[in-house]
């Protein structure tokens, strides 16, 4: 007979972080990891069961397992009182297979690790260009607007095939997009640029160029709609998450001065420091799937229409699987970390983020040795919203004599 205690009682954790600790997830949501790995969230009388999720073990599982459907329409929002609408056309991240199959197999063989891998080239001459205008600028700047958001913005325009002349532009939009600050200017921006995009790809139909989004419009079965949906999904995947993950990640390294001396003395570090970064930080915190059949999670019993939330975050720092997981150690074998998710699901984009941070963190603290930031850590503007992409909203640095 088994020991194991469940609380039986709905949880409604606080998803803040500790203003102290501002890489760690939640402590209440840590806390309840230790206690109890799969938890019952409160939600309204009548609502199905809704599922907070934190360990690694569960976590993965979920992500893997097809009993649980990433299609938005399965799932009920605790936030929001109610089932979300199905994903927009395009949506790789609210499918199930096979539509999920059929298009995502259009997109594999297009973000190889060769492939990527050949884009360093250019990932290191934008890299370089942000860096002249940085110093050109001088100190004091702001690491988000000249060097976190510009890099993967470039690449996407590099990658999309966007006109050289709407490149201003587009990087104006995208800022705005990536900007939390009024969510009706930052969501008018997105819909301008979806619809920038959808005109885009369906004029590579009739004329393509040498780009990815020319290569799905003439190379497969898509459809209007579901082209100009996936050049919106590769937009929006691609900046916010690689954008946050630079600066965040320029943050925790100047938060920890013993593991940036050991990534500035040692450049071949980068691609392990690169995956412990991804581990620590775990940017993409929160996630959700919906039931489709009854199963057993983490010994408790699931039913068809309920909900996980799950806890990336969490899961990244369970000692059940990391030691002393709470510790930035660039020299860890981070290898598992579920930052860029699991199973058929996994983001499409990973080689390329990697590449943009394997060549970005080295270049930056390289150029700039004395980097700092120029106010005191407890006023970086922290992203507090838990269902948005975590990060800081911009990043004082300044650099030269002390």
């Amino acid at each position: 007979m088994s020991n194991t205690y469940y609380r039986e009682e709905p949880v409604a954790p606080s998803l803040d972080r500790a203003p102290a600790c501002p890489f760690d997830p939640a402590p209440e949501v840590t806390a309840l990891r230790a206690e109890q790995p799969v938890v019952r969230l409160a939600a309204p009388e009548g609502a199905p069961g809704v599922w907070l999720v934190t360990g690694y073990g569960p976590v993965r599982q979920i992500l893997a397992d097809p009993r649980f459907s990433s299609r938005y329409e399965t799932q009920y929002h605790p936030s929001m009182g109610g089932q979300l609408p199905p994903a927009p056309v395009g949506d790789l991240t609210g499918m199930d297979a096979p539509e999920h199959t059929r298009i995502r197999k259009l997109l594999t063989g297009k973000f190889t690790v060769r492939r990527m891998n050949l884009l360093t080239e250019r990932v290191t001459e934008i890299t370089r260009e942000r860096l002249d205008a940085m110093e050109r600028q001088g100190p004091p700047a702001d690491l988000v607007e000249v060097f976190a958001q510009p890099i993967p913005a470039l690449m996407i325009c590099e990658l999309l095939g966007v006109p050289y002349e709407d490149r201003e532009r587009f990087q104006g939009r995208a800022r705005t997009v990536t900007d939390p600050g009024d969510p009706e200017v930052q969501y008018a921006a997105f819909m301008e640029l979806g619809a920038y995009l959808r005109d885009l790809a369906l004029a590579k139909r009739a004329e393509p160029t040498d780009d990815l989004l020319s290569d799905l419009a003439t190379g497969g079965d898509l459809t209007d709609d579901e082209l100009g949906g996936v050049a919106a999904l590769l937009f929006g995947a691609g900046l916010d998450t690689t954008a946050n993950m630079l600066a965040l990640g320029t943050f925790a390294l100047l938060r920890d001065p013993a593991q940036l001396a050991a990534l500035r003395d040692d450049p071949g570090l980068a691609a392990g420091a690169v995956e412990e970064l991804l581990r620590y930080l775990s940017i993409a915190a929160l996630g959700m799937r919906g039931v489709l059949e009854d199963v057993e999670l983490g010994g408790r019993q699931l039913k068809a229409g309920d909900t996980v939330v799950i806890a990336v975050n969490a899961a990244n720092r369970d000692p059940a699987r990391f030691s002393d997981p709470d510790v930035l150690d660039l020299r860890r074998s981070a290898a598992g970390h579920l930052a860029f998710g699991h199973g058929i699901h996994q983001c499409l984009g990973q080689q390329l983020a990697r590449v943009e941070m394997r060549v970005a963190f080295p270049a930056l603290f390289t150029r700039f040795p004395a980097l700092r930031l120029a106010v005191p850590a407890e006023e970086v503007p922290l992203r507090t919203d838990p269902v948005q992409i975590y990060g800081v909203r911009s990043l004082p640095v300044t650099w030269g004599p002390m």
